[in-house]
């Protein structure tokens, strides 16, 4: 015997929204985190409880005063260090349940680095220095140097691709060293002080292009800085104070 079952009374029917409002894609997350170094008596703690989330399509600015942690932190999230204690997930893949050799890969498929100190190779041209990410994956040459070209001519360096980076001024430098980052197409970019070396101008120039080339909504881009100049440029401000997140800003202009 079955009992039908009548519709519930029109005012008490469930209305679902007309349209769900997507989430942005959570490209890194960590949870309690510390990082430790030293032993013993020599013990310092750099990071104390740090949890955070970092979402696709957006510039994260992780801010604070010299040697509050920063620079640890990212190093950390990109897989360069390991935590002491705490879990970090970087798009979608747990580090801890890595091998070395794996986090290595893992970092050369997915991360794009820029250094305060550029790093480019001074015996190679702007296009090979950009290049170097590709070769190093096993691609051939000409093409990896063509692909390198038109990237530094979406960076305005078109007319620098051969100078070596000792012709080059330290913004044309800081530009080789964003596109050598997003040659491999990334999809997490991080950056440690990436306008610290420069004037005010060429600095803006820096952080107008991480958000016109390198952000997209399928890849984030971490920055650490401590320069108040380019605050504006994030999308989230996490502040940091003798290691632990005091306070996260959303930019409601972006």
């Amino acid at each position: 015997m079955t009992t039908a079952v009548k519709d519930a009374p029109r005012s008490r029917r469930l209305r679902l929204p007309d349209r769900i409002a997507e989430q942005p894609a959570l490209a890194v997350s960590c949870r309690d985190l510390t990082k430790e170094f030293g032993q013993l008596d020599t013990r310092v703690q750099v990071l104390r409880g740090i949890d955070l989330e970092v979402y696709a399509g957006e510039l994260t600015l992780l801010v604070g005063p010299s040697g509050c942690g920063k620079t640890t932190l990212l190093s950390v999230l990109a897989g360069l260090l390991e935590p002491t204690a705490g879990e970090v997930t970087v798009l979608g893949t747990r580090l801890s349940g890595l091998s070395g050799r794996q986090v290595v890969k893992f970092r050369q498929e997915n991360i794009g680095f820029v250094f305060q100190q550029y790093n480019l190779l001074p015996a190679l041209t702007a296009a090979e220095n950009v290049a170097v990410p590709l070769l190093i994956a096993g691609q051939p040459r000409r093409p990896a140097i063509d692909r390198a070209r038109v990237l530094l001519q979406d960076l305005g360096l078109e007319k620098r691709t051969e100078a070596l980076p000792s012709q080059l001024s330290g913004g044309q430098q800081q530009r080789v060293a964003i596109a050598r980052a997003l040659i491999h197409e990334p999809r997490l970019v991080v950056c440690d002080e990436p306008t610290a070396a420069l004037d005010s101008q060429s600095g803006q120039v820096v952080m107008e292009l991480l958000r016109r080339i390198a952000l997209q909504p399928d890849r984030a881009v971490l920055v650490v800085t401590h320069d108040s100049r380019v605050f504006d440029f994030g999308d989230r401000l996490v502040h940091i104070e003798d290691g632990r997140i005091v306070r996260v800003e959303t930019n409601n202009a972006r």
